[in-house]
C-alpha cells in the first residue's frame, strides 16, 4: 500500500528540498521514504524536469558502494546492453513482474505466519476452520498466469523479430 506522494525539488547545488515538510533532505531520507511506501517524485527546481529515475538510481549506486549487497553483476551487464527500446521495455516489465511476485509471496508468508500463530493459540478453532474450508467449493483459478504467459510469448516474438532485423541490418552494412 503506497502512502501519499512527496515532491522533492533538486537545486543546482545538488541540494534536495522536501516541499511537503519544508526542509532539505538527503538521499538517505528519500531512500527511507521509498522503503516506507511513500511515492516520491524528484524534479529539477529550475526546469521542472522529472529526475526521479536519476535520483533513485543514485540511491541504488550509493547503497551498493556502502554495503556488500549490490545488484548481481550479470543483471548490471544486461542493463548496460539493453540499449534498444524493446529490450529495455522487456527488462522493465520483467523486473516489475518479478518484484510484484516477490511482494505477493511476502504477503502470503506474513498471512501464513499469522494463521500459524492463531492455530497455536486456539487449535480447536483452527481445525474447525480447516474442515469448513475443505467442504466448500474449489476456488476458481484466475487467468493472471495465462495472461502473463501470453504477454511473455508476445514479447519474445517481438524480440526475435527485432533481433533478425538487427542481424540483417548489420549484414547489409558490411563492406563488399
Amino acid at each position: 500500500m503506497e502512502k501519499p506522494g512527496v515532491l522533492i525539488k533538486k537545486y543546482g547545488d545538488r541540494r534536495l528540498y522536501n516541499t511537503g515538510a519544508s526542509r532539505y533532505v538527503k538521499l538517505e531520507d528519500i531512500a527511507r521514504m521509498v522503503r516506507e511506501g511513500i511515492e516520491v517524485k524528484v524534479v529539477d527546481a529550475r526546469t521542472g524536469k522529472d529526475l526521479t529515475r536519476v535520483v533513485l538510481t543514485q540511491i541504488v549506486v550509493e547503497d551498493a558502494r556502502d554495503r556488500e549487497i549490490a545488484l548481481p553483476l550479470q543483471l548490471l551487464r544486461q542493463l548496460v546492453r539493453a540499449s534498444d527500446k524493446a529490450t529495455h521495455e522487456f527488462l522493465s516489465w520483467y523486473l516489475n513482474s518479478t518484484f510484484d511476485l516477490y511482494q505477493k509471496a511476502q504477503g502470503t508468508i506474513r498471512t501464513s505466519l499469522s494463521e500459524a500463530k492463531g492455530a497455536a493459540s486456539n487449535p480447536l478453532e483452527f481445525v474447525r476452520q480447516l474442515v469448513a474450508t475443505k467442504k466448500g467449493p474449489a476456488a476458481p483459478v484466475d487467468g493472471e498466469a495465462a495472461k502473463l504467459r501470453h504477454r511473455v510469448e508476445k514479447l519474445e516474438a517481438r524480440l526475435a523479430a527485432l533481433s533478425k532485423l538487427a542481424r540483417r541490418t548489420r549484414k547489409n552494412k558490411r563492406p563488399a
